[in-house]
């Protein structure tokens, strides 16, 4: 009788269990509710999970042989419309994915459910995609990712969807990069006037770590003074045609909500509990007027335009948005950043939704 490990077959890579939707996928969702916003979320998340499996599948030559990707969108009745493949290394990173059916004996409101969800993945750190992967992050870093080729791949994808099937019903979703990839997508569509529903896990959020800071006092303190001298900046330079065109383009966005996913113990995206609750605060000590034009820009782009190099906003500039924070207690960074959190059925969320008023 054979061994067990001459039955094994080592030129097959052994596959994580987190790819495997039956191990880690959310399958007490068997029944999709699309009003309910915990399913919304869950259903969101595993399809970005789909694109990292799509990679990993590729990048395990997988694809035709045992594909672990197609559970995490057949399950909720999607099919993958098309792969967004990036030109510099073709690897995947991202797909646009359609919905076939609702069940018949649902009995919830089928009008809720996306047609088209285009989802974007974050960084990988295995196999030849992670080089091109760290590139992008970069760019979020210097408020380039729009002049990469990948996001142009992304943006056409969307304004196909849109142009062939209308914005009624279409998400954006996108995790780390990914979240980026579908926060900078809607911003251009919103700009248009088309407001896409958008789902972003762990938006990265580059700044100074203020929302680690402990002490409510000092930490209230360094956000006002940050405010005042962004303001001061601003009403400088009101006469400047490049600051004045950037708050326009603010303004116009802020009837577009993207959700956004933090988690507080991770710093990549924390930032953002701070941003909105700050701007809150400003208005509650009569100090809305201020921290209304200091939320539009930033000390660094304005410093830029004031020297003549004129900058793009930075991404995390954003108007509204419904902001979910997960106080769940995690082990590790790792855990606080991961899209698995997202679709647990057992989550400790505080929500709140951040209209801004110009």
């Amino acid at each position: 009788m054979a061994s067990e490990s001459e039955n094994l077959d080592l030129s097959v890579p052994v596959a994580s269990e987190r790819e495997i939707f039956g191990l880690s996928g959310p399958l007490h969702l068997t029944t999709v509710d699309w009003t309910n916003p915990n399913h919304r979320r869950s259903v969101a998340a595993s399809l970005v999970q789909g694109v990292y499996i799509l990679e990993r599948d590729r990048q395990e030559k997988r694809e035709g042989n045992r594909p672990l990707a197609p559970p995490w969108w057949e399950a909720f009745h999607f099919q993958l419309y098309r792969l967004l493949i990036d030109d510099a290394d073709s690897c995947v990173f991202g797909a646009m994915y359609q919905l076939t059916s609702v069940p018949s004996d649902s009995n919830h409101s089928a009008d809720q459910a996306p047609r088209y969800v285009i989802a974007f993945r974050g960084t990988i750190t295995k196999g030849d995609a992670f080089s091109r992967d760290v590139e992008m992050d970069i760019h979020i870093i210097k408020n380039g990712l729009h002049q990469t080729s990948r996001f142009e791949t992304a943006i056409q994808a969307v304004r196909h969807v849109v142009a062939t099937f209308g914005s009624s019903n279409v998400w954006l979703a996108g995790h780390s990069l990914g979240a980026a990839m579908a926060m900078l997508a809607g911003k251009n569509m919103a700009k248009t006037g088309v407001f896409l529903e958008a789902f972003l896990f762990n938006p990265p959020f580059f700044s100074a770590p203020i929302e680690r800071i402990k002490d409510k006092k000092v930490k209230h303190g360094i956000r006002f003074a940050g405010s005042v001298i962004t303001a001061g900046l601003a009403l400088a330079m009101k006469q400047n045609h490049q600051a004045n065109r950037s708050g326009g383009a603010f303004v116009a966005l802020s009837a577009w909500l993207p959700c956004l996913f933090v988690n507080r113990a991770d710093h990549i995206c924390s930032e953002y509990i701070g941003y909105f609750e700050h701007r809150k605060r400003m208005e509650e000590i009569g100090a809305g007027a201020v921290e209304r034009l200091a939320t539009q820009h930033s000390i660094g782009g304005l410093l830029l335009n004031a020297m003549g190099k004129p900058s793009e906003e930075p991404l995390h500039l954003i108007p509204s948005a419904s902001l979910t924070v997960n106080l769940t207690p995690v082990r590790d960074f790792k855990e606080a950043h991961g899209i698995h959190q997202w679709w647990r059925p057992d989550l400790l969320l505080e929500s709140n939704i951040y209209n801004y008023r110009g």
